[in-house]
């Protein structure tokens, strides 16, 4: 019994590595690729390509040229249809945007990392979510049981700005076939 609560308080304390492969490593466009099959290496996982708005990625094409504004500060400009609701009052853009490579994220370490990586930003905060993400628990992905896996990133389903999912308006029951209404 003993054993069992030691294993238990093992696997949800030590989060799962999760490494991704190269985009190189594959043939797909776009897509990272890594195998969770039988004789694979467990940890590399397929991740899907992040969306992004049409006209805004790549960063650097607009910020190339312009220098870093590190100011905390309401954006006046562009992207002004953004309004950061995620730990409102905390964060702000260049928290997770890196400042000089506007192509990547970046961690609290300053560490800079590509969007098909996020997963990594928003476990810093949410690690259990990650967890339970890369355990299949949380989210979504496709595939096999015993075979490839591809995982959908967490901005699949989350907008990151602004991530709570809003309510929904419950439908009415399904009506129940061949029923008359008497």
């Amino acid at each position: 019994m003993k054993r069992r609560f030691i294993l238990i308080l093992l696997m949800t304390l030590v989060p799962l590595p999760v490494l991704v492969a190269h985009a190189g490593d594959s043939a797909c466009s776009g897509m990272q690729v890594g195998r969770a099959g039988p004789g694979a290496d467990p940890r590399r996982l397929a991740v899907a390509p992040p969306i992004f708005s049409e006209g805004i990625f790549p960063c650097s094409n607009c910020h190339a040229e312009r220098q870093p504004d590190l100011t905390r500060r309401g954006l006046q400009d562009e992207h002004t249809a953004i309004v950061l609701r995620h730990a409102a009052g905390l964060f702000w853009c260049l928290d997770c945007h890196h400042p000089e490579n506007r192509d990547t994220l970046r961690l609290a370490t300053g560490e800079g990392l590509p969007f098909t990586e996020s997963y990594r930003l928003c476990g810093q905060c949410h690690s259990k979510k990650l967890r339970d993400w890369q355990a299949g628990i949380h989210g979504r992905r496709t595939g096999q049981w015993n075979g490839d896996k591809e995982y959908l990133l967490c901005t699949r389903c989350h907008d990151p700005h602004d991530p709570k999912f809003k309510a929904l308006t419950p439908m009415p029951p399904p009506e129940r076939p061949g029923r008359t209404g008497h």
